[in-house]
């Protein structure tokens, strides 16, 4: 078997049709059956079922996938590495929303700034899609605040966030030194989808207290619930780093609630069979 049989496997995987992937990879459609066809002979299993015109993966296909994009990888990272002809280097971060809009832009001039040019790929997304995209080599490391769950993955400190309610202006309680943690029930609460690391880990807890909250508005964005909030739409919880403008103008104001806390640690994570190269070395460097 060869590299560009894995190739032709992964890109039918991630394009899901035979002729998506000719096109994706500019090469012929018998080429790319013929290419699967051989892998299963090698390997003496079936990788796909197609259903409706639709190809699926099989539990021996699910088995190759991850072995195949590590192997991908592995080929491409050291022919970048014996090949590169200039002092700039690629990187595949990722990083969770909160990171990718208040620190990341830091940390990248803090390289650039150290080491030189850095030529960077950046993803942001949720804490578990990142997660997935590096246990899947598609990403070289990623930043997140939120708990990752797979053990294949390396977990490295780098900051602290902490999660706040915040209120604004024309809210019954901006004016309110402290309340009891008492005093949210009943609240209409503005928060982010569901399965949010922001919503679930502050709610649970207000589950746990019980303490129950009207969710009135829901947003996938963190400048809708900023804005909703200002807009006296009710009360939110999100990230500190997300809301230092709107502090420092007073648009809107954390809502301090008595004994209540809840600080959370942004890690670098990578996986653990990653090689290190020396320009991931180098950003490990600048976030300690």
């Amino acid at each position: 078997m060869t590299l560009r049989h894995f190739k032709i496997f992964i890109t039918v995987v991630d394009q899901k049709r035979v002729r998506k992937a000719a096109e994706v990879l500019f090469i012929s459609q018998p080429a790319v059956s013929q290419a699967i066809a051989e892998l299963e002979a090698h390997y003496q299993v079936k990788l796909f079922e197609r259903i409706s015109q639709r190809l699926y993966l099989t539990d021996m296909g699910e088995m190759l996938l991850p072995y195949a994009r590590q192997a991908v990888d592995i080929f491409e990272s050291t022919e970048l590495m014996m090949k590169q002809k200039s002092r700039t280097h690629r990187l595949r971060i990722g990083a969770s929303v909160t990171v990718g809009t208040t620190i990341l832009h830091d940390i990248l001039s803090k390289y650039e700034d150290r080491f030189g040019k850095l030529d960077v790929k950046v993803v942001v997304n949720n804490t578990q899609v990142i997660e997935e995209m590096i246990c899947n080599s598609q990403l070289d490391i990623g930043i997140v605040e939120g708990n990752v769950e797979s053990s294949d993955l390396i977990q490295s400190p780098v900051g602290e966030d902490e999660l706040v309610f915040i209120v604004g202006k024309t809210h019954p309680l901006y004016h309110v030194d402290q309340i009891n943690i008492e005093q949210l029930n009943g609240e209409s609460l503005i928060s982010r989808e569901e399965g949010s690391v922001n919503r679930n880990q502050l709610e649970q807890h207000l589950l746990e207290l019980n303490i129950h909250v009207k969710k009135t508005w829901s947003c996938t964005n963190s400048e809708s619930i900023i804005q909703a909030v200002i807009a006296g739409r009710g009360i939110a919880i999100i990230s500190v780093l997300l809301i230092q403008q709107e502090l420092a103008c007073g648009d809107v104001k954390i809502l301090a609630v008595k004994d209540l806390r809840m600080k959370r640690v942004i890690h670098a994570i990578y996986h653990k069979d990653k090689f290190l190269s020396k320009p991931l070395q180098q950003l490990f460097e600048v976030m300690s």
